[in-house]
């Protein structure tokens, strides 16, 4: 589904991806870790075309990103994206939000667009809320709502950026919650987090990036039990103390 091949970046002189080559499978679920600064975010936004890369390639459902002929907002509506910062509109209400993208883009009409909005809201668990406006939510109930108006394009896979790291503790488990159910559906998912009961739970596959590079590409329960390098020891040792 997604193939990343030698992908390499530089902000300038700064070199932040070096030779990033990796896979995922229709259905796997791919959590990216590793320290901040090391490139994760910025590899899961080249996927989508979000930021451009220098050198390699990536192909999401045999389609070229980095070719200038690609159509990336047709691409974009196939592949669903969640950041750290929901990313709401916040002047309309949380129906408006799911509803735009579906009839701008994929020209479904306002009924159709209502229609699966509140049935996606209802998945997530927040239908009682489909008149209120982003501020009126807790961001808990706004990542949910983000997650819902990804899937409303009925996309091919989702990418979602550190979903959780902008919210509180008692939050982060009513979104994990909603990505567990998607995982368990068979959507094929790459995560950026550094939630790693979830990575645990839920991963098929943990890649743990350092300097821009992938340093570890395994099985979660390789990575888990007996990580390769010396480096994903350190930070798993860190990070599993608490």
């Amino acid at each position: 589904m997604i193939q990343i091949e030698k992908v390499s970046k530089w902000y300038g002189q700064f070199q932040v991806l070096a030779d990033c080559s990796t896979q995922v499978s229709k259905g796997e679920v791919v959590v990216v870790c590793g320290p901040s600064g090391s490139g994760k975010s910025t590899l899961i936004k080249c996927v989508n075309g979000l930021e451009p890369f220098q050198a390699g390639s990536i192909i999401v459902d045999g389609i070229s990103v980095g070719d200038p002929k690609t159509n990336l907002p047709r691409l974009r509506s196939k592949v669903g994206m969640v950041f750290q910062h929901f990313e709401l509109f916040p002047h309309l209400s949380i129906t408006e939000n799911l509803c735009l993208a579906q009839v701008k883009v994929l020209g479904r009409s306002m009924d159709e667009a209502h229609q699966k909005g509140l049935q996606l809201l209802d998945r997530v668990g927040l239908k009682a809320q489909a008149a209120k406006f982003p501020g009126q939510l807790s961001g808990g109930q706004q990542q949910r709502v983000a997650i819902a108006r990804a899937l409303a394009m009925d996309p091919i896979a989702m990418l979602f950026d550190e979903p959780t790291s902008a919210l509180d503790p008692e939050m982060i488990n009513e979104v994990l919650d909603v990505m567990t159910e998607l995982a368990q559906e068979g959507m094929t998912m790459m995560c950026v987090t550094h939630e790693m009961g979830f990575a645990r739970r839920v991963a098929s596959r943990v890649i743990f990036m350092d300097h821009g590079q992938i340093v570890e590409d395994a099985g979660k329960d390789e990575f888990f039990g007996a990580p390769h390098s010396e480096r994903a020891q350190q930070f798993l040792s860190k990070i599993l103390q608490h």
